[in-house]
């Protein structure tokens, strides 16, 4: 397979997993609508949006370097997106003093610095421990 098709191939994996990561996501927050808000200008909202998607491409690159099959990156692509998730409920959990969803709902770009920070910080943990 040469280097172009195998480029494309890979493109379209990437793209078919971070939709489904972000329809993920999307379920996970019963307060808002992810890209309701992000319309209505919500930054914060937008960070922790724009933290998912890098994450997961994070990882889905970390899998084209060490796979090598087109599936392997299909496989590590819907752990890392399964992992992305549980991070970011372990987050909502581990702030008890506030609730993260509720933060960033209200705009508080501090939150949704801190979200993105979690997702793209954690993707390169991930994506260091593909082999």
């Amino acid at each position: 397979m040469g280097p172009f098709l195998l480029t494309l191939y890979y493109f379209i994996i990437a793209v078919i997993v971070v939709i489904i990561g972000l329809l993920v996501f999307e379920s996970l927050t019963k307060k808002y609508k992810d890209w309701e808000e992000i319309k209505n200008g919500n930054h914060a909202v937008a960070l922790s949006i724009a933290g998912k998607i890098i994450g997961i491409c994070i990882i889905l690159s970390f899998s084209v370097y060490h796979s090598v099959k087109i599936t392997d990156t299909l496989i590590w692509g819907a752990f890392g997106v399964f992992l992305q998730m549980v991070a970011y409920l372990l987050f909502e959990v581990l702030t008890r003093k506030f609730s993260v969803e509720e933060q960033l709902h209200k705009g508080n770009i501090a939150v949704g610095i801190v979200t993105f920070s979690v997702s793209v910080g954690l993707a390169f943990v991930i994506g260091a421990s593909i082999t």
